[in-house]
């Protein structure tokens, strides 16, 4: 192999390791977004949880979720993970990946 073909080699695998570390590091680019978990959280939670400070009441029984984001150990890769479930006393939401990201971010947000 010519030493011009070992360089354009080496540029490429270069070039292909950048890349792959770009896309390793693409985790904070994709964060999850609080503002559009508040928008879900007011369509589909409200009628049980007091999901807001300027919501009035909620249903008995059912924390708040300024209360479930103060529990301690309280995590929101955890809580997104328990959205993505049905549950027998919480609607079937279907919510997408990031849907319950933003949700949970948003419930992190309100523990601040």
């Amino acid at each position: 192999m010519s030493k011009a073909s070992a360089r354009r080699r080496d540029r490429a695998l270069a070039g292909g390791f950048a890349f792959a570390l770009a896309l390793a590091g693409a985790g904070p680019v994709l964060a999850a977004d609080a503002a559009h978990g508040e928008q879900l959280a007011r369509r589909w939670c409200a009628a049980c949880h007091v999901v807001a400070e300027d919501q009035t009441h909620g249903s008995d029984n059912v924390p708040t979720f300024e209360a479930i984001a103060k529990i301690p150990g309280f995590n929101p890769e955890k809580i997104a993970r328990f959205l993505q479930d049905p549950h027998p006393r919480m609607p079937d939401m279907q919510l997408s990946t990031f849907e319950s990201a933003d949700l949970a971010a948003y419930i992190a947000s309100l523990g601040k």
